[in-house]
């Protein structure tokens, strides 16, 4: 009798969808605002999770505040959540936080780039560029965090 060959699970990942969950800006001090020549202080805080929406099927987040002060002054503030819907089979249960945390945070954050860059052009500033972020050193940060007994924090 021919012994069953078990196949390993094909292992799929699809983007299905990436969007903008929510977005807003504020320009509180406007129009004094516009008249300012000194250059503002940048304050960027980013921060990922993702949820299992059904059975492989994860939200990915990235939420991030992004405030410009000169002196005490807001010039701006804005705040954006961008998420992608990724659809993940076959992966291996201890893999599958490698892909949430580095994998997904890695295709969405462009998105959020460009997201915030737009809204802070037609919030009638000159372009502001996130810098890169390393998802990878986050995600090993948090694991040792999570380790040491530590509460991770995912904002910087």
């Amino acid at each position: 009798m021919a012994e069953e060959q078990q196949q390993a699970p094909q292992m799929g990942f699809n983007i299905e969808k990436i969007y903008v969950k929510d977005l807003s800006v504020e320009v509180p001090n406007a129009p004094a605002v516009f008249l300012e020549r000194e250059a503002p202080q940048i304050d960027v805080q980013l921060g990922s999770q993702s949820n299992a929406v059904s059975p492989e099927v994860y939200e990915n987040t990235i939420k991030v505040t992004v405030t410009a002060k000169v002196g005490d002054k807001t010039l701006f503030l804005v705040e954006c959540v961008q998420a992608g819907i990724f659809r993940i089979s076959g992966v291996p249960q201890e893999q599958l936080p490698l892909v949430l945390g580095i994998g997904c945070p890695n295709i969405v954050f462009p998105y959020l780039r460009e997201t915030v860059s737009d809204v802070v052009i037609r919030a009638g500033f000159p372009p502001l560029l996130l810098n890169p972020f390393n998802f990878e050193a986050e995600f090993m940060r948090q694991q040792q965090a999570a380790a040491q007994g530590q509460a991770p924090g995912t904002t910087h």
